[in-house]
This record gives structure tokens, sequence and C-alpha cells, in this order.
């Protein structure tokens, strides 16, 4: 679905859901659930604490639904209460991070050494985002894996927009710095 289309329908959903909808909050929840758990899991990797977050930030949008004023895509909207109440989540849980990642799906075609190649880039990547510090971690993730922009982005983050790139530029820097010094070890 064109991201424009997707903003029209998330608009509509928000607009069903501030007349107090609960088929359209359905949708809205369905349409959410999985990109906020992708967005959460960088993270956290206690599926409670993100399941807890997803639905806390739900309740704010049903909750809160009226309020928004259409400044912002809906999308930046439901991820700026979603990165408020994890970093309010984590800051107070008390909980080991599993730092594996999730399982690969292989293909049946994929031979064991590139299965484990993947793997093992897979791996690095996410050890060399863990290491980032929160603030980094969240600005590479909405840019590269929800494709955000840098103003929707600080619109998450309640920073301006300088901040964001700046943001990314070390972030960029510190994470070509730690694959580079995996590639080195190989």
């Amino acid at each position: 679905m064109p991201a424009a289309r997707g903003d029209t329908e998330d608009a509509r959903l928000l607009a069903l859901v501030a007349g107090g909808d609960r088929q359209a909050f359905e949708s809205l929840y369905h349409r959410y659930f999985p990109r906020l758990t992708r967005f959460l899991n960088r993270s956290t990797r206690s599926l409670q604490l993100i399941e807890e977050v997803v639905n806390d930030t739900m309740l704010v949008v049903w909750n809160k639904a009226p309020s928004w004023d259409a400044s912002c895509k809906v999308s930046t909207w439901i991820f700026a209460i979603a990165w408020r109440k994890a970093y309010k989540a984590i800051r107070g849980a008390d909980e080991p991070v599993d730092a594996m990642p999730d399982l690969m799906e292989a293909s049946a075609d994929s031979q064991p050494e590139r299965q484990f190649a993947l793997l093992r880039q897979h791996q690095a990547v996410d050890a060399a985002l863990d290491a980032l510090p929160a603030d980094q971690r969240a600005v590479v993730q909405l840019a590269y894996f929800h494709d955000m922009g840098y103003a929707d982005i600080a619109d998450v983050m309640g920073c301006p927009e300088n901040t964001v790139k700046t943001r990314m530029f070390h972030a960029r820097r510190r994470l070509a710095g730690l694959l580079a010094d995996r590639q080195e070890t190989r």
C-alpha cells in the first residue's frame, strides 16, 4: 500500500476511533501492532514488556484520539506515544535483555554455510545497534526500519530536527566502526 494511501486510511480510522468506533480501533490496533513490536524489539527483547508498551500505547490512542490535531501523520503520533511509553518502561524495568535475535527464516534452497553467514551478519548488526545509546538507536530504527524522515523522527522523539541529524551522524559513525571491527576479526 503506498504511504499516502496508508496515511489517509490511518487518519480515517483515527477519526472513527475519536468517535468511539471500536471496530476502527481494532483495525488500527492490528495495523500498528506488528510495526510497534518491531520498533520496540530493538529497545528490549522482553516480549512481555513489548506487549505491555504496545497495549499502553494503544490505550492512549483510544483515549486521546479526539486530541490528534493532524499536525503530523498518525504514524508519527503513535510512534511518539510508543517511544515515550517504552522509555519510561525500560527505565523502570529490572529485567535482563535477551541478546539473541529472532530466528531468521531460511529459504529451502539456501546452503547451510550461507544461512550461517546470514545469521552471523544479522547478529553483528543487532549487536552493533544494541551498542548504540537509546536515542541514536531509535533514530536509526525509525529511519531505516520504519521509513520515517527526519522531521517525523523529530516529532516522535520530541526534539529538534537538527538533533535527529546529529544523532544519525554519530550513530552511523559508531555503527561503521563497530561493524568494521567485526569484519576485521573474521
